[in-house]
């Protein structure tokens, strides 16, 4: 085989780096016997290995260091065995044990309590703490404890060979302070190829050119020059471009679906009063909702708008809806409160309350961050996007709220789409929206929807008109994509994660 070729693109760096490989393959003793730096050897060593010179093996293990105490125990025995030896089969006070054993506070409260567990002491209360020695104490210092014989091996030491009684011994010292570390360890070793072993026995003396400068085209040096070749088919480190996170790029694929369809977007403030996150969309003042333990709220209080009596007298009575209303009490007090509103839903009475009769038919979505004080776990979150979607037609029904949401489902992947009946405040008649999960093959609830009820409608448009309501939870909708089975995945904001996560397919 032809070397020349070869030997023509080898930098400088791996021309010194390759000799000493046919006695060392540790990179420790190739950094000293090439007399470079770590880093332009760790270079060397990458390069050659694209060029299949070498093959580079990396060892990764977790080892077991001794910390400060770990150190100074192993070196002048445990504080547990001092305090043994100084007791008797009498009962003397904690003030002469530590008078005898020298120990710290800190050390003797420690040592009472390991030789408590292991029964080696026995204590009882009087004036002062008296101790004894124990029924076990005898063996353990004839024999010693597991955790001092397990001081006694050799440190550093691979974790994976710390087994049975030493796993127990090494789980109750790392519990004590400073004994023990654990550190992750990386070994590389070095392996020539054949190519490597014709190599390393060629003359690779010589000097190469890496590059030309101005200076030589201007002195007509570069003609006696050897210049290194370029090899165009070596692997270069790959570079990361910038890239939108996958949640951010789903937010956008949804909110173009809606407007596709002809939905002009809803935006709002995450601060919102109780009158327009519930009190304005028919939810009871006594719901359980509205309780801390479900709800953000904030210091402060909230501005009614004007019409805010027309809401309390639908609470109340139901005005002119032909409703009974809630028959209690309503609190402006409780409609003045403040919080993170717990629903966009908040956006779609806000934005019926700004119509007029000569605006409708109209639609509109919102896809943005709503707020739970919630327990989070693999299902739910305290801070979530909501997809919301309204449309205020006097023509509008229960059908053409299925055919809306099918579409949209149906653009999100899910083929099948199905509706049962349900309840919320606000909408009669009310349904659960469920798609057919194609994987697990189950029906799988994604969120509300319905039809706004008269309380709600009639207080902010000024009359009766059909609106279409839904709030579907966008985290359940968008994970089956990127096959997350745990929602938290969902915003860890892992870079890698960013920059391996397929991106969604417009």
């Amino acid at each position: 085989m032809d070397l020349k070729p070869i030997i023509s693109k080898l930098h400088d760096l791996e021309r010194k780096v390759l000799p000493v490989l046919k006695e060392n393959t540790e990179l420790s003793a190739i950094v000293k016997a090439s007399k470079l730096q770590e880093i332009e050897v760790m270079r060397a060593l990458q390069w050659l290995e694209n060029k299949e010179v070498v093959k580079v093996n990396k060892e990764e293990k977790k080892i077991v260091i001794l910390d400060s105490n770990g150190l100074k125990y192993k070196e002048e025995g445990f504080p547990e065995r001092k305090f043994l030896e100084s007791l008797s089969e009498e009962f003397q006070s904690l003030t002469v044990v530590a008078e005898k054993t020298k120990l710290e506070r800190e050390e003797l409260n420690a040592c009472i309590g390991l030789l408590k567990r292991k029964l080696a002491i026995e204590v009882k209360k009087e004036e002062e703490l008296m101790i004894k020695l124990g029924s076990q104490a005898e063996k353990i210092l004839k024999e010693g404890t597991y955790e001092e014989k397990f001081l006694e091996k050799e440190f550093p030491l691979d974790l994976s060979s710390v087994k049975d009684v030493e796993k127990l011994a090494f789980d109750e010292l790392k519990k004590r302070k400073s004994f023990l570390k654990v550190e992750d360890e990386k070994k590389l070793t070095i392996e020539l190829t054949e190519l490597g072993k014709e190599l390393a026995n060629e003359d690779l003396s010589g000097e190469f050119v890496n590059r030309l400068t101005t200076g030589m085209l201007k002195t007509g040096s570069w003609k006696d020059k050897q210049f290194r070749a370029y090899d165009v088919e070596i692997n270069v480190p790959k570079v990361q471009m910038g890239k939108k996170h996958f949640v951010n790029d789903a937010v956008d694929y949804i909110k173009q679906i809606w407007m596709d369809l002809g939905f002009k977007e809803m935006t709002g403030n995450y601060v919102q009063s109780a009158f327009w996150d519930l009190d304005a969309l028919f939810v009871p003042q006594d719901h359980p909702a509205r309780e801390m333990q479900d709800t953000f709220y904030l210091n402060g209080k909230a501005k009614l708008p004007e019409f805010w009596e027309k809401i309390k007298e639908v609470h109340e009575t139901g005005g002119e809806t032909n409703s009974k209303g809630w028959q209690s009490k309503y609190s402006k007090e409780e409609a003045e409160k403040i919080m993170l509103r717990t629903h966009t839903t908040v956006l779609s009475a806000q934005t019926i309350a700004g119509l007029k009769k000569e605006d409708l038919p109209a639609k509109f979505f919102s896809v943005n961050k709503v707020f739970r004080n919630e327990a989070l776990d693999w299902k739910h979150l305290f801070e979530f996007y909501q997809v919301e979607g309204i449309v205020i037609d006097p023509n509008a029904n229960l059908k053409h709220l299925k055919g809306y949401l099918k579409e949209f489902y149906q653009k999100m992947g899910f083929s099948k789409v199905r509706m049962r009946p349900a309840h919320f405040p606000y909408t009669e008649p009310s349904v659960e929206v469920d798609v057919f999960h194609p994987v697990k093959k189950e029906w799988v609830e994604l969120g509300g929807a319905g039809i706004f009820r008269p309380e709600v409608v009639k207080p902010l448009l000024g009359f009766e008109c059909p609106v279409l309501a839904w709030g579907q939870g966008m985290g359940r909708i968008i994970s089956e994509y990127w096959k997350i089975m745990d929602i938290r995945e969902l915003y860890k904001n892992d870079l890698k994660q960013i920059r391996e996560m397929k991106v969604w397919l417009k």
